[in-house]
């Protein structure tokens, strides 16, 4: 009987632990993401889904494509989305990762908004609904 209660235990953290991996990307987040899926599949029939590998690379990349005092996602929001950032002009940036700023992502008119201005100035055009599936996904990972 003193076997059971501990195995017993162990499989409650363990579907509580897996219930929070599951819960990384929330119901505003993976509508937004259904959106770009969306497109992406239209973009690219042979689309088969986001990587937050992906999504680390394009996030960490230097760029010489747009704005030379933003050659990178991360020289405004620090190579760790869970800190928090700064804008060039000293603003405080909320962390970017989902995991420190829940409502990150939910919002799909302010995830075009900011995807629309950020990669303009960053990489110099818009981003494709992959690299921005990509992007969220890596930030819901985290």
């Amino acid at each position: 009987m003193r076997r059971i209660i501990p195995i017993a235990a162990a499989a409650c953290l363990a579907a509580g632990l897996a219930l929070t991996a599951q819960a990384a990307v929330g119901p505003g987040q993976q509508a937004v993401l259904d959106h770009f899926a969306q497109l992406a599949k239209q973009a690219d029939p042979s689309f088969s889904g986001f990587s937050a590998a992906r999504g680390k690379a394009f996030f960490l990349a230097r760029r010489t494509t747009g704005n030379a005092d933003t050659p990178s996602c991360s020289t405004c929001h620090t190579t760790d989305p869970r800190n928090e950032g700064q804008t060039t002009v000293g603003k405080a940036i909320a962390p970017m990762a989902v995991s420190r700023t829940p409502k990150r992502f939910t919002d799909l008119a302010k995830v075009k908004k900011w995807l629309r201005r950020n990669c303009d100035t960053v990489i110099g055009r818009q981003c494709t609904p992959q690299e921005a599936g990509d992007f969220i996904t890596f930030m819901s990972s985290l």
